[in-house]
Order: C-alpha cells, then structure tokens, then sequence
C-alpha cells in the first residue's frame, strides 16, 4: 500500500532525511521554458521578477516538479561585479566581456554589495514572490556560483588556470573578494525565502581539475563558504564528473551532489549511502532527441538505480534544461514518475539492474 500523498517540501526532507517518501521528488530544472510559457522572448522573461516568478508556477504545475527554481543565468552574478550580458533567442544567456582584463586588477577587487545590484533584486524579488505564494508546501532552489568557480566568467577560462598555477597570492586574494560576495548572496536569497542553495561548481569537477589541485584550493574554499551559508546547500558540478571526489565533496559539509550523467548512479548511490544525498542524472543534451518512450525508459533505469531507501531526487545532470527540450518529453519525464517513482520500488526488485 502506497503512503499517503506529501506536499513536495515533505517529500523533498524525507528523501533527503534518507528515508523514502511517498514518491521520489522530481526536480525539473526548467528555466528557459517560462519564456515559453508567458510567449515572451528569453531577454524579455528575465527582464522582469514577476516574469519568472509566473514562469515557475506555471511550470511546475504543468510538469509537476517537486520545486521552484529561482535561477535566472549565471551571468546575473557578473552584472554584479559591473559585467554584462549577452542574449540569446535559444539558449541561455552569455557573458560578456571580462571584468578582471589583468591579474594586477585583483589587486583593489572587493565584492559589490547586493543591496546595490539592479539584477540581483530581481531575483530576490523573485523568490520572495514565489515564497508567498507556496510558503512552505514547496522548495524554492536559490543559485550561487562558488567562488571557485565564478572566475571562469570574471576573467576567463585560461587567464584563470593561469592564475591557479602561476600567481597562488593573487588567488587567495580573488577567493577572499569572491568569498564574501558568495556568502552575502547565498544568504540573501535565503533571507528572501529560498529553502535551499544550489552552489554551483563546476571548476571542482574531476573533469576541469585534478584531485589534488581539488583538495587544496576549491575544497578548502567550499569548506569555508558552506560553512558560512546559513541554510543547506546542493553542491552541482553541472555535468562534470565527481565520483573521485566524493569524499572531499561530503567534507564541505554540503546536503546534496548533482551527478553527471557521464558517471554511473549505481557507484554514487553506493558511495553516498547514509551520508549524503543525489540529484540527477538525466542527460540534458540527449533529452532533446529524447522520444517519450526513452523518456520514460531513463527515468525508469535512473530510480532503479539510486532511488531506494531514499536520499535521491530526479533531475537533469546540469542544473539547466536546455530551450530546446519539448513539452512532450517534460510531460514524459513527469508520467515516468508518476508510474515508476511511487514507493515501495517493489518491482525495482524484480528486474537485474546494473
């Protein structure tokens, strides 16, 4: 006999208590598809808090994910620090130009305040839109870049792996400015009425770094930025993988890892077991060639694989669903779980599962 029905945000803290819910929560990362929704053009959507704010209702209503995802694009953050964006009718939107154009510029960098970003309220106002109107039936996923990662978009991938390696003073000086506008910003999100944060960090990933570059330098940071953020947090490595790093992950304290879908859920969930939780895997890329039936056929493999006793939520592996993901797979995406995701997994004991 199935449990009775949860609200998302009792399902989401079951699983991520490690005991299983009602059914397994479903994340669906969807950002880009609010344009969709109000028929408005990507750089018009985010022009506006109320525009995503609506988006995200709508959304989760019509593909019945467990959250709301307060995300707008990663270069928000770099308006912040006096950047701008570029836009695209497609896809997420870009970067422009660096705003650290040399190391010496490190130098006098200190973090801007959020209370003086014209785009960062956006999204406060966002969240607190959202916040009013679910309170606490729903969670609302706020978006900080880690520091570690945020100088891919600050001055650029190469100038950065430059730095790391060359310039280990001006490294540490670019972390404590990076720092503190992380924190500041996690934490704003969280006062507005977001329930968790997503740190996004790609740079971590085994994929971008070795381990051992890893250890000393984004794993202390992390350590030192989660521990500072007064609410839980998700650590993404947006489709890099992480599975070397597990470990070091868990010892910065945070509740849940994203998973590639480049890696196996069967070896996370067997890594992760009673210390920390998963999100993922499901291919962003591929989702777009994605027929419903291998819609239903992922969704299926990837509880199989991670959902019992808990500590798992479906998701992309990205963090970001991209634009040209259709409705008809979403509503897939959403069915599958409906069909397969409802505990007890009985028949998950039935099938030989890799």
């Amino acid at each position: 006999m199935n449990a009775p029905t949860m609200t998302s945000m009792q399902r989401t803290l079951t699983a991520l208590g490690q005991k299983e819910p009602d059914q397994v929560p479903l994340f669906l990362l969807t950002t880009l598809h609010g344009a969709k929704e109000l028929n408005l053009s990507i750089e018009d959507y985010f022009s506006s808090a109320e525009h995503v704010a609506e988006g995200q209702m709508r959304l989760r209503q019509k593909y019945r994910s467990d959250c709301l995802y307060a995300f707008f694009h990663a270069s928000i953050e770099t308006e912040a620090w006096g950047g701008s964006t570029l836009y695209l009718p497609d896809g997420p939107p870009l970067c422009g130009a660096p705003v650290i154009r040399s190391p010496q510029d490190i130098d006098t960098l200190q973090a801007p305040p959020i209370a003086a970003s014209g785009p960062l309220g956006k999204v406060l106002a966002a969240i607190r839109d959202m916040k009013q109107r679910v309170g606490g039936t729903v969670p609302i996923v706020g978006v900080a870049i880690s520091p570690f990662s945020l100088p891919v978009m600050q001055m650029g991938f190469h100038a950065y792996l430059e730095l790391i390696y060359e310039q280990p003073e001006r490294f540490e000086k670019l972390m404590q400015a990076n720092e503190s506008f992380t924190v500041a910003w996690a934490n704003a999100q969280l006062e507005a009425g977001a329930t968790a944060i997503c740190y996004f960090d790609p740079v971590a990933s085994t994929t971008i770094v070795p381990r051992a570059l890893y250890q000393r330098t984004g794993m202390r940071v992390a350590q030192r930025t989660i521990a500072q953020t007064k609410g839980p947090t998700a650590t993404h490595l947006a489709s890099g993988r992480g599975l070397q790093i597990v470990d070091d992950l868990a010892s910065t304290g945070t509740a849940v890892i994203g998973v590639s879908a480049q890696e196996d859920l069967a070896q996370w969930k067997q890594a992760a077991t009673g210390r920390i939780s998963l999100l993922g895997n499901l291919n962003g890329v591929e989702m777009r060639r994605w027929t419903q039936q291998e819609a239903e056929d992922h969704v299926k493999t990837a509880i199989a694989k991670a959902a019992r006793g808990g500590g798992f939520i479906l998701a992309d592996n990205h963090g970001e669903i991209p634009w040209q993901v259709s409705e008809e797979v979403l509503l897939a995406i959403g069915d599958a779980v409906q069909r397969w995701g409802r505990y007890p997994l009985s028949w998950v004991a039935d099938h030989a599962w890799p």
